[in-house]
C-alpha cells in the first residue's frame, strides 16, 4: 500500500511541483511550453483531467480493436499517448468503482461496496462517508480549481453530492440514467423504443435541479460543452476535471448529428458522440495553449452490459461482463494523453482507477492521506520512463466479498458468478480456485490451477494477508468514527 510520503516541493534547484523525481528534464520542457507573454510561474502544476465512461466495453473503441465504432480522436490519443492494456476498475458495477476512483480505497473500505450500497439509487439516504478523502480535495487543497461534470452516483442528497466533497461545481445526473423510471414496463422493455419521459432523472447545477427529466438526447453534447467552458474559465490556473459520462449505459441516447451515424447502430452513435466531445476538449487545450500542461485519462467505470445485447457494448477478447470479476467486467481500455511529455507506448503494466488518487497527487505536489491505508500506487514511473508499475496485484470483489485476486501474470478465481442481470444469481466457490495464465490467455479459457500449485498456494497467502489487511483497515475507520463523535 502507497504510504504518504510527506516530501515537501520545493522551487528553484529542487524538482518542479509534481514532476517525478526520475524526470527534472520536464521543468525545462514546461517552463518553454508556456505563452511567451507570460513570466514563468514560481510553480507549474498540471491540469488533471479524467473523462470516465460508463459501461463502456474493452473492445467499444477502434483503438482497442472494434471493427465498425469509430473513435478517432480517442485513436490519436492512444497513438500519440499511452495505451494501457492491463487497465482495471476497482469495481465492477457503478457506485463502489466511482468511490474507489475519487478515495484511491477499495470500496469495501471506503464504505461504498456493502449488499446495501452495491448501487445507490434514487430512494437512497447514503453517500460517500464525510471521513473519506476525495482527490477533488487533495487537489483542491494544493491550489487546484476542480469541477465534476456528469454521473455522481455516490449520493444524491445534499450532503453527499460533489460540492461536498472537494469539488467547486457540479453539473450533471446524480445517478444512473435508467432510474426514476416513469412506466411499469421492466427496463429491458423500456430501452428498446428509450424516449426522455421514460426516465424523471433530475439535471442538477451544483445543489439545484436545472431539468427534470434531464433530455437524455442532449446530455452528451452538453456535457462536452460544460467540460470545454470549465477549461476556457481555468487556463490561467491548474485544475481538475471529472468529467464521467452517464452513457453508454442503458438507455442509450444520441443527439440529432449522431444518429444513425454508426455501422455498430445506436450504441456505435452514442460512443462516437463520446469521442467527438474528446475531439472538442482535445482541441480546447490546444487552442489555449496549455495542452502540454494537461494530462488527460480516458477509462471506463466497468464492462459492458452484456444482458442488453445491442444495447450493451463488447468487451473483446475479455470474457464476460459488468457484474462479474471476469476480465470483461473490470479491464477496461485506458489511455493516458500529455503532449510533449508522455512517450508514445502500449503499457502492457498494470494499473487500476485506484491509482489515479496517488499519481496524480504526485504530479501535482498535493498530500496523499497518511491517516489510513490506501490502495492507490503512483504510476508515474511508467508515465515517464524511469521504472516499472509498482502494481503487482488486483483484488477483484462483488459486493462484498473477495471474488478472485490476480499476482503478476496469474489469476485465480475463488468465487464466480454470471453477469450481473438484476436478478438474484448463485455463487460457485472453488476449491482449488480456478487459475489463469493472463498473458498466454486473456480470454481466461484454460484452467492452469493443476499445472501450479506454487501459484495457488502465492495467491492464497496473498488473499489471506490481504482479508488481515482489511480487517486492520476496518479497525482504524471504526476508531476515527468513534474519535470523530468524541
Amino acid at each position: 500500500m502507497l504510504a504518504n510520503r510527506n516530501s515537501p516541493f520545493r522551487f528553484g534547484a529542487a524538482l518542479l511541483p509534481g514532476l517525478p523525481r526520475s524526470a527534472p528534464a520536464l521543468l525545462l520542457v514546461l517552463t518553454l511550453s508556456l505563452p511567451a507573454c507570460q513570466s514563468p510561474p514560481e510553480a507549474v502544476q498540471p491540469n488533471l483531467i479524467v473523462i470516465f465512461c460508463d459501461d463502456l466495453g474493452y473492445g467499444d473503441l477502434g483503438s482497442f480493436g472494434h471493427p465498425t465504432i469509430r473513435t478517432p480522436n480517442l485513436d490519436r490519443m492512444a497513438r500519440e499517448g499511452q495505451k494501457w492494456t492491463h487497465f482495471y476498475s476497482a469495481a465492477s458495477v457503478c457506485t463502489p468503482s466511482r468511490a474507489a476512483l475519487l478515495t484511491g480505497r477499495l470500496p469495501v473500505r471506503n464504505g461504498m461496496m456493502s449488499p446495501k450500497h452495491r448501487v445507490l439509487f434514487p430512494d437512497s439516504t447514503s453517500g460517500i462517508p464525510e471521513a473519506e478523502v476525495t482527490l477533488a480535495e487533495a487537489l483542491r487543497d494544493a491550489g487546484y480549481a476542480t469541477a465534476c461534470v456528469g454521473k455522481w452516483h455516490l449520493g444524491h442528497l445534499p450532503r453527499f453530492l460533489p460540492t461536498n466533497h472537494g469539488f467547486d461545481s457540479y453539473f450533471g445526473i446524480p445517478y444512473s440514467n435508467d432510474m426514476d423510471q416513469t412506466r411499469k414496463e421492466s427496463t429491458r422493455e423500456l430501452v428498446k423504443t428509450a424516449r426522455v419521459e421514460y426516465w424523471n432523472v433530475p439535471l442538477l447545477r451544483d445543489g439545484e435541479v436545472v431539468e427534470r427529466p434531464a433530455d437524455q438526447r442532449t446530455i452528451t453534447r452538453r456535457y462536452s460543452e460544460e467540460a470545454v467552458r470549465f477549461i476556457r474559465k481555468n487556463r490561467e490556473r491548474p485544475f481538475f476535471l471529472y468529467l464521467a459520462h452517464n452513457l453508454p449505459h442503458v438507455p442509450l441516447f444520441a443527439s440529432e448529428d449522431f444518429l444513425g451515424a454508426s455501422k455498430r447502430g445506436l450504441y456505435g452513435d452514442v460512443v462516437e458522440e463520446i469521442d467527438h466531445g474528446v475531439g472538442q476538449i482535445m482541441q480546447a487545450l490546444t487552442d489555449l495553449g496549455i495542452a502540454e500542461r494537461s494530462l488527460v485519462v480516458f477509462t471506463s467505470d466497468n464492462g459492458p452490459w452484456l444482458p442488453y445485447k445491442e444495447h450493451g457494448g463488447s468487451a473483446g477478447l475479455l470474457r464476460d461482463g459488468k457484474g462479474t470479476t471476469w476480465e470483461g467486467g473490470m479491464r477496461e481500455p485506458t489511455i493516458f494523453w500529455w503532449p510533449g511529455q508522455l512517450e508514445s507506448a502500449v503499457v502492457m503494466e498494470m494499473g487500476s482507477t485506484l491509482d489515479l488518487f496517488s499519481t496524480f497527487c504526485e504530479i501535482a505536489g498535493a498530500e496523499v492521506p497518511s491517516d489510513r491505508i490506501m490502495d492507490s500506487y503512483d504510476l508515474s514511473p511508467v508515465l515517464f520512463g524511469s521504472g516499472e508499475s509498482p502494481r503487482r496485484s488486483m483484488f477483484f470483489y462483488r459486493e462484498s466479498k473477495l471474488y478472485a485476486v490476480r499476482q503478476g501474470e496469474f489469476k485465480a478465481h475463488f468465487i464466480t458468478k454470471p453477469v450481473y442481470t438484476g436478478r438474484p444469481e448463485t455463487e460457485t466457490h472453488h476449491d482449488p480456485p480456478l487459475l489463469y495464465h493472463l498473458g498466454r490467455d486473456p480470454g481466461e479459457q484454460y484452467d492452469v490451477a493443476r499445472l501450479h500449485p506454487d501459484v495457488i498456494e502465492s495467491i492464497e497467502k496473498l488473499a489471506a494477508d490481504h482479508r488481515s489487511d482489511m480487517v486492520l483497515g476496518a479497525d482504524r475507520l471504526a476508531q476515527r468514527s468513534t474519535d470523530a463523535r468524541r
